[in-house]
Parts: C-alpha cells; sequence; structure tokens
C-alpha cells in the first residue's frame, strides 16, 4: 500500500536533518507499527505522507502509484495534536469534514451515524466540541479520521487521552478496520499495543531507520537464549548438580516451587533433559523480548 524510498527530510537550511534515507514497505490490509523517541523523525515522514511537507529528496508510492494530490482522499490522518473546532456543533463538523474528503452531505452523515453508533455516542450529535471531555473528543477526532472510508489510515498516539475502556473500543474498531481491508500506519508509544495489533514495525531513532520487519521476527533479533523454568518435586542432589553444571539466575523456592532463569546458547533438547533428572518440570519457555525492551535496547 505505500512504499518509501530513500526519503530525506531536513530544516533550517539543511543544518537539522529530520529523515536522512528512509525507506519502508507497508503491506496491503496489515497494521504497521512506526517507533522511535520523540523527534526521531515519525511526525516528519507522516507529514510527508499527508503532503503538508515535501521531502528533500526520495520518492513514496501508494498503492503503486507515486505520491500525488489526488491520493488525500485515500488517507485518513488522526494527529497527535488534535484538530476541531470548538464551537461548531459535532454533526456539522463530520458533514463539514466528510465534504472535505469528498463525500456528498448524505453520505458523510450516514457514516457519521454508522460510527456513532459503533462508539455509542448517539447523543452527541447537536452537542458542541467545547461541551466534551477531552476523552470524548477523542472519540469525534476518530470518527472524522475514518468518516470517508480510507484505504491507509495513519493514527498518531491515537490511544492518548482514553480510559482503558474507551481505549479498548477504539483498539477493537481499528483491528475491525484491518479486518476490512484498511492498511494502518499506528505511530505510537504504547508498546503494549504495538505487541498486541501491528504486524510489521519501523523503528526510527536520530533520523534513521535501525530496524523494522515483521514485530515476531524483531523480537527475535533480541532475544538473549534466555529460558524462564519452573520445577517441582526436587531431587535434591541431581539439582545441586545441575546448578554447578548450568549457574541458573535468579532462583526463587516458594511453596514447594522452584524458580529461575536459564541461558542456554547448545541443545535446549539437552537442556530440557538435564531439567528433567531434578524434578518435575512446570514452565519450560523461552524469554522472548517485549516491544518495550526491544525499543530500550534498540535505542540504547
Amino acid at each position: 500500500m505505500l512504499k518509501a524510498i530513500n526519503v530525506t527530510k531536513t530544516y533550517n537550511a539543511g543544518k537539522k536533518v529530520a529523515l536522512n534515507n528512509f525507506s519502508i514497505e507497508v503491506p496491503t490490509g496489515s497494521i504497521y507499527g512506526l517507533l522511535g523517541p520523540n523527534g526521531a523523525g515519525k511526525t516528519s515522514f507522516i507529514r510527508i505522507i499527508n503532503q503538508i511537507t515535501q521531502p528533500d529528496s526520495g520518492e513514496i508510492f501508494i498503492d503503486g502509484q507515486k505520491l500525488s494530490p489526488e491520493h488525500i482522499q485515500k488517507i485518513g490522518y488522526m494527529p497527535e495534536e488534535r484538530g476541531l473546532y470548538k464551537n461548531m456543533t459535532i454533526g456539522d463538523q463530520l458533514t463539514y469534514f466528510g465534504e472535505l474528503k469528498g463525500m456528498s452531505k448524505h453520505d458523510a452523515i450516514t457514516q457519521a451515524k454508522y460510527w456513532f453508533e459503533q462508539l455509542n455516542i448517539d447523543q452527541w450529535w447537536k452537542k458542541k466540541l467545547s461541551e466534551l471531555s477531552k476523552g470524548m473528543a477523542q472519540k469525534i477526532q476518530f470518527v472524522v479520521t475514518v468518516l470517508h472510508q480510507p484505504k491507509l489510515l495513519i493514527l498518531d498516539e491515537p490511544f492518548s487521552g482514553f480510559d482503558p475502556v474507551n481505549a479498548n473500543l477504539i483498539k477493537d474498531k481499528i483491528l475491525q478496520l484491518k479486518e476490512q481491508g484498511t492498511t494502518i500506519i499506528l505511530s505510537t508509544h504504547r508498546m503494549e499495543s504495538v505487541e498486541e495489533m501491528c504486524d510489521y514495525v519501523a523503528l526510527i531513532n536520530q533520523s534513521n531507520k535501525i530496524l523494522d520487519g515483521k514485530v515476531f521476527d524483531v523480537r527475535e533479533q533480541f532475544k538473549q537464549n534466555l529460558f524462564n523454568v519452573v520445577l517441582t518435586d526436587i531431587q535434591s542432589e541431581n539439582f545441586e548438580g545441575f546448578k554447578a553444571r548450568y549457574t541458573p539466575d535468579s532462583i526463587i523456592q516458594e511453596n514447594g516451587l522452584i524458580s529461575f532463569q536459564i541461558r542456554n546458547e547448545s541443545n535446549t533438547n539437552e537442556l530440557l533433559e538435564e531439567l528433567l533428572k531434578t524434578g518435575k518440570v512446570r514452565v519450560f519457555e523461552e524469554k522472548i523480548p517485549s516491544m518495550n525492551e526491544v525499543f530500550i535496547n534498540a535505542v540504547k
């Protein structure tokens, strides 16, 4: 759906590099996580896709075609800094923004009412934005973004301002849009959302892409051959011998259970066989780093 090739963007007459030869490919119908510390270049890239700014060099393709003004109607963009009219009724705003995206008034109203029902906000049609809480206003911003049924949806911190119940509601609607074929770029600092929702991820740091790929593959790159183990019915003598050979870390003994981590870079089956000689193996699982751990280690 989206392909960026060697996109470079600078500010202050080239003194500040926001993006440096940045390239990614976003598969159609996927959720693609765009991650990075504050100031890494994520927002600059998003603004280029939306043609708010232009790159100094490089190319972007949407659905196989070079990015052009005609693509604006295929894109839905929810910025981190929301932008709605405080003293305009919600219904009028949705109709107005729908028409800006090429919808008829009738279609805009029909789609708006569909989303009002989906998000349990039917009673807000005649309210002004100034009458709503931040979380309620966030829901309206989300509806504005998806109203015209975009093929490419760009969400910048979409869960900001939501309580856990409404954050889950919006997450479910995003996943529903993906199931319907929408391609989604998700920029967020919530690493648990990346693990739950994203198929692919790219990490930008100091204007450069430092890794990308499928979420599971990226996490695999950072694993350290650590295993979590829980044993019961310990054979003390055998376990002492095991400790002498393998030196497990952080041994915790509680209620007849022994828990620890162990590093193993050779044969996993041999390790499991040795564990079975020491007692009953209740848990034996490889510790795959979370996206939060990947983020911290990669940026370091």
